[in-house]
């Protein structure tokens, strides 16, 4: 292998070699964009919902929860700066894990990840759909379903700016809601709200104890957490389109201790503070509890609107995300080369299409048939994703940075502690493939997950020794 990885030695705008491409993809991505884009991707549906599970499995040590897992996602997003500095590229770490141990492993990431967010639009569909027939009786849930799809494809099929605008509005929407929601909870901490009293310590350590479900209960709590964070690596995928590629993917990793701190840990210090873990709330939707306990009007009114709004975002980057990635795959030659046309705008078009008709699939299996096994296997067969396109990360930066040091090269922004945290990171995601393993809710969709990665790596397999045998 080269000092340079063919992969990362490319521009993010030039094609695989032997492969013809009139048009690329456009650096169109403001600044202010890619802030929002980069806190968005950490603030989804799962913290405004999911957040109550977590702190009713595992009491107010959900808070342990999520530390232990928001301390392994800033070393994983550190070390995929350290790759995104380097090189930013729309492939992101599918592109430097290409770039490091062949084509099939770029295959066979790209192609999950972008599997696993064709999944999660039809899923967020489905979930904004009968949020919005909650606040609308008169629409259908399956038709505000199939608009959502179609409105935010249309706006992802205009130009990039379009989908950084209305990422841009809806991770704004997102940051108030939870700024305005801590404030207000600190405030009634603080006995400073009229009409509530202050709860002291009478929450966290008085009402059956800090774990009160032992301190075993946190492990499965912490499975559920890592799986929430999943979206911190959007930033590095967007950056293939920002107008300042490099500063973007800088300033965005080196915020990802202050977002996760403020948004996901300051949230759960206010609800477990504020409520008894058991509380019917908790499980129901924590923030409008709290909500409701600051007796708060139409709180629940306001909760459903972010929900929304939450839900929104996800489904427009998970079009956005999904294309890029596939769009990649086929500049590499690793995809149908349809997928990497353009317009003249730098849209990748057949992309976009496919990920929205992919969401509008999964929205009509589980709307015809709601319990069908086909839907199931989709859910489960990308539940795990996350930890394996983490756990290639934290690989293709190992060995990425072995290669540099004997090239004599220094990266511009390196991990701490190389090589200890980074084995320690594999580390933690290999226990973590053994806890879902064990965990009886979680050992059929890693079963699922595992299986869908063994045809993906096998397919990538064939096709890289079909491309060497191959004449020149």
């Amino acid at each position: 292998m080269t000092d340079e990885a063919p992969s990362i030695q490319r521009s993010r705008a030039e094609p695989a070699p032997g492969h013809r491409s009139r048009r690329a993809l456009r650096p169109a991505l403001a600044d202010r964009q890619m802030s929002m884009i980069a806190i968005g991707g950490v603030i989804g549906a799962g913290l405004f919902v999911g957040s109550g599970s977590v702190v009713n499995q595992a009491g107010p040590a959900a808070l342990v929860a999520y530390v232990v897992s928001g301390g392994l996602v800033v070393l994983i997003m550190r070390m995929l700066a350290e790759l995104s500095v380097a090189a930013p590229t729309t492939g992101s770490f599918a592109s430097y894990a290409a770039g490091e141990f062949g084509s099939w492993s770029g295959l066979a990431v790209g192609t999950l990840y972008a599997y696993s967010w064709w999944v999660t639009v039809g899923i967020e569909a489905v979930v904004g759909g009968g949020l919005f027939h909650g606040l609308v009786p008169a629409v259908p849930a399956w038709a505000a379903a199939c608009a959502s799809v179609v409105v935010l494809a249309g706006a992802n099929l205009l130009a990039v700016r379009a989908y950084g605008e209305a990422e841009f509005w809806f991770a704004l929407v997102k940051v108030v809601a939870i700024v305005l929601f801590i404030g207000l909870g600190l405030a009634a901490i603080a006995g400073l709200l009229p009409g509530v009293a202050a709860p002291g310590t009478a929450n966290l350590l008085g009402h059956g104890g800090f774990a009160p479900h032992g301190w075993y209960a946190v492990l499965p709590a912490i499975l559920v957490v890592t799986f929430a964070f999943n979206g911190a690596e959007v930033v590095t995928i967007a950056a293939g389109e920002a107008v300042r590629p490099v500063e973007a993917v800088r300033r965005a990793i080196r915020s990802t201790v202050a977002r996760i701190l403020v948004f996901y840990i300051g949230s759960i210090v206010v609800i477990v503070t504020l409520l008894p873990y058991d509380d019917a709330g908790v499980t129901r939707s924590p923030y409008s509890a709290v909500l409701e306990h600051l007796r708060l009007p139409h709180a629940g009114l306001v909760m459903d609107l972010v929900v929304l709004v939450a839900v929104l975002s996800c489904l427009n980057s998970g079009i956005y995300i999904s294309s890029r990635m596939m769009w990649a795959l086929a500049e590499r030659g690793e995809a149908p080369r349809l997928l990497a046309r353009t317009t003249a705008a730098g849209v990748p078009v057949p992309a976009v299409l496919l990920a929205s008709a992919a969401g509008l699939g999964t929205a009509a299996a589980n709307y015809f048939v709601p319990t069908s096994a086909v839907f199931d296997f989709l859910v489960d067969s990308s539940g795990s994703v996350t930890i394996l396109v983490y756990l290639a990360i934290a690989l293709t930066q190992l060995r990425g940075r072995a290669r540099a040091r004997r090239a004599g090269r220094v990266p511009a922004v390196r991990m701490w502690l190389f090589p200890y945290l980074s084995w320690l990171v594999v580390l933690a995601l290999a226990a973590t493939f053994v806890l879902l393993l064990i965990d009886q809710g979680t050992r059929r969709s890693l079963l699922l997950t595992l299986s869908a990665a063994v045809i993906a790596v096998a397919a990538g397999v064939a096709r890289q020794l079909r491309r060497k045998g191959s004449p020149r």
